[in-house]
């Protein structure tokens, strides 16, 4: 590598760490127990215990979990019935109207049934929890900075510089590196120098994970507008042949029991997930649009879309998913290394410990610099491997 793309390459990574580092390291300390969340999530728990039921025992009818929940809310509107394959759980989203949901999202709560016995164990303030948590502080920090959409751009941003970092950090770690064994650490030398030497070994061993890792962070903070392409473009397209036709009252609606029986029976090879009601701005006006996803591990991460006719509860299409948003579903597991079990969310959660040290070291060395004509680190590295002088370097 030329001197002139070495220099070039050091300040790509000087100033895409700086502008991120900052936020990364808000996203390294919240990831690491969003990491844990199902698990942290059981032993924070503070609903009502599950009822101890025989083994085999059947769900309850999704057809009386709905029933309940607008005997509980009159004039509310049901959004979304998901039931979960993991726990004995049914959890019900409720809106006090699908227009006042649009302009606040926030106005929708959700409560939370025994899937055995339909006993109600929990209800939330709002649709996102009651918002005081520790995993929900944690979730919106990650994510958004408790800034919405404008906030899930900009983190995206971020997630992509530390991108950049990354591959630039790559780019001029082995020109610096090259007289040296790999993992060397001058203990001999100054302090500053050891700690350039530890942020380098750190950084270029965790590279190929940081790389995933920020790329998947780049994807799913894009999950907002990515959808609402799918909706404006397939989804739309769907429906297109029934636009102009009324929307079925709650009174017509079919049974979304049975909507949920039929596609099971219809795809036997996939499990259904949750029913979305229809009118809401994440499903059809005419549908219950049913989430299914896969049996195996892998494809168990994969979700697909199927359509269900709310009028005479009739299997009308299964949607296939664009690749961009086959592209998020993957990107989700892998961005929180939630699909290999505790193992690997262990192996997540020291790799993310390390990476708070990469920029944490990072952070110093920029702090502790001394001023020079070429960027002090660079004079440093190169007098002390014999490259150039350092009066070479600072002409």
């Amino acid at each position: 590598m030329t001197r002139l793309a070495l220099r070039r390459w050091f300040w790509l990574h000087k100033w895409a760490s700086l502008i991120c580092t900052g936020f990364l390291l808000v996203t390294c300390v919240t990831g690491l127990p969003l990491i844990f969340r199902d698990e942290l999530g059981d032993w924070l728990e503070d609903s009502l215990p599950y009822a101890v039921v025989a083994d085999g025992t059947p769900n309850i009818s999704i057809d009386r979990i709905a029933a309940t929940a607008r005997q509980m809310y009159p004039g509310q509107v049901i959004g979304t019935i998901f039931v979960d394959d993991d726990e004995p759980k049914i959890m019900v989203a409720v809106a006090p109207s699908w227009p006042a949901y649009s302009a606040n999202p926030n106005s929708a709560h959700w409560i939370k049934f025994d899937s055995h016995t339909g006993a109600v164990l929990k209800e939330s303030q709002s649709f996102s929890g009651n918002g005081c948590s520790f995993l929900e502080i944690a979730v919106s920090l990650h994510k958004n900075l408790f800034s919405g959409l404008s906030g899930e751009l900009f983190m995206a941003l971020m997630a992509l510089c530390f991108v950049v970092a990354i591959v630039s950090g790559g780019m001029i770690y082995a020109p610096f590196m090259r007289r040296l064994d790999f993992g060397t650490v001058r203990s001999d030398q100054s302090s500053r120098l050891r700690w350039l030497d530890l942020h380098n070994l750190t950084g270029i061993v965790l590279m190929a994970w940081m790389l995933v890792v920020g790329i998947t962070g780049v994807i799913n903070e894009l999950s907002t507008p990515l959808f609402g392409l799918w909706q404006l473009t397939d989804v739309r397209a769907t429906l297109a042949p029934l636009r102009g036709k009324p929307v079925p009252a709650e009174a017509e609606l079919s049974s979304p029991q049975a909507a949920y029986d039929t596609v099971k029976a219809a795809l036997p090879d996939m499990i259904a997930t949750s029913v979305i009601f229809p009118g809401s701005p994440f499903g059809s006006p005419y549908h219950y649009l049913i989430w299914t996803k896969g049996k195996q591990p892998l494809t168990s991460r994969l979700f697909s879309p199927v359509l269900v006719d709310a009028r005479s509860g009739t299997f009308v299409s299964a949607i296939t998913m664009p690749w961009y948003l086959r592209a998020l579903e993957v990107s989700r597991p892998l961005h929180f290394g939630d699909y290999g079990g505790m193992p690997l969310k262990i192996i997540w959660g020291l790799f993310d410990l390390i990476s708070i040290f990469v920029l944490a070291s990072g952070l110093y060395l920029w702090l502790s610099r001394r001023p020079s004509p070429m960027p002090e680190a660079e004079v440093e590295l190169l007098a002390s491997r014999g490259s150039v002088t350092s009066g070479e370097a600072a002409e």
